[in-house]
């Protein structure tokens, strides 16, 4: 299992993919394959029969629910039972880095920005993950841009699917309870002095063990969440309002205006009456 979701997430949301063909296997009796090395990435999800496979050394036990994650120079041996034979969807895919930082666009090639799963996992919503899994199945027999544009978006609702059961699995429903309401607080609240012991107090626990939960479940630490909300909202406000840079930083909840500068600048790379400037010259 993920033990770093928010980690996970990051990554994946840096991806951009292509798919390069999907379906559905029935395996014959007795299907074996062995020594075979993936040159593609691609996704198996059984929904019948059982099996397993070794990948790498490591065996596995494959049975409906399983998500099998190739990725290129793995070693694996397959095999399906003779009296309950395998049934899968799959899909094979290409992915590259795409991320905007600062106003800026970076791209790295596949071989520069691993895929951030692979293996066997255990899906506990395999209905959905099956009902996903089957919609890109039935277009991929049709061909348009049309087509290929809801193919992607199906294929990112499926990681996102899997990234929720991966949460569902890992953390009990009061912790995520716990970690939404908070997230809610912050939501409704940045504009006011919040603090890291006022969160793990709402959440009623150490300010270590809620830092470490809430990490895990968004990828920041709650004060980081916290500064990006605020930087987020100011952003909006220079952009489309003309007011000052000091009622901006009010209004986000620093009093400090150059403290708010300074950060706003380390996250966004320009000063916020650059950025205002900047935003007022493309309305133009």
């Amino acid at each position: 299992m993920c033990k770093d979701l928010g980690n996970l997430t990051s990554k994946l949301n840096e991806l951009t993919f292509s798919l390069l063909l999907a379906g559905y296997k029935t395996c014959p009796q007795n299907w074996v394959k062995k020594g075979k090395k993936p040159f593609y990435h691609s996704f198996w999800f059984i929904t019948k029969g059982s099996g397993e496979i070794i990948i790498n050394g490591k065996k596995n036990e494959l049975s409906p629910g399983k998500l099998i994650v190739f990725t290129p120079g793995m070693i694996c041996d397959k095999k399906s039972s003779s009296s309950n034979p395998l049934e899968f969807y799959f899909i094979r895919f290409t992915h590259a880095g795409a991320i905007e930082k600062k106003e800026q666009w970076h791209f790295k090639q596949p071989q520069d920005i691993p895929f951030p799963l692979h293996g066997v996992y255990s899906i506990k919503n395999s209905s959905g993950v099956a009902l996903l899994f089957d919609e890109i199945n039935s277009l991929s027999k049709r061909r348009s841009s049309t087509i290929a544009f809801r193919q992607k978006i199906l294929f990112q609702e499926l990681l996102l699917t899997l990234i929720q059961d991966f949460h569902t699995q890992t953390f009990s429903k009061d912790t995520r309870q716990v970690i939404e309401e908070t997230i809610d607080y912050i939501g409704h609240h940045y504009h006011q002095a919040i603090t890291l012991t006022d969160l793990a107090k709402m959440a009623d626990l150490s300010n270590s063990h809620f830092s470490r939960l809430f990490k895990k479940n968004t990828g920041y630490s709650p004060i980081e969440y916290l500064t990006h909300l605020r930087i987020d909202r100011a952003k909006e406000l220079l952009a489309h309002s003309d007011i000052r840079v000091k009622e901006v930083s009010q209004n986000v909840g620093y009093e400090d205006e150059l403290y708010f500068s300074r950060i706003f600048k380390k996250i966004v790379g320009v000063s916020p009456t650059q950025f205002s400037d900047e935003q007022k010259t493309l309305d133009q």
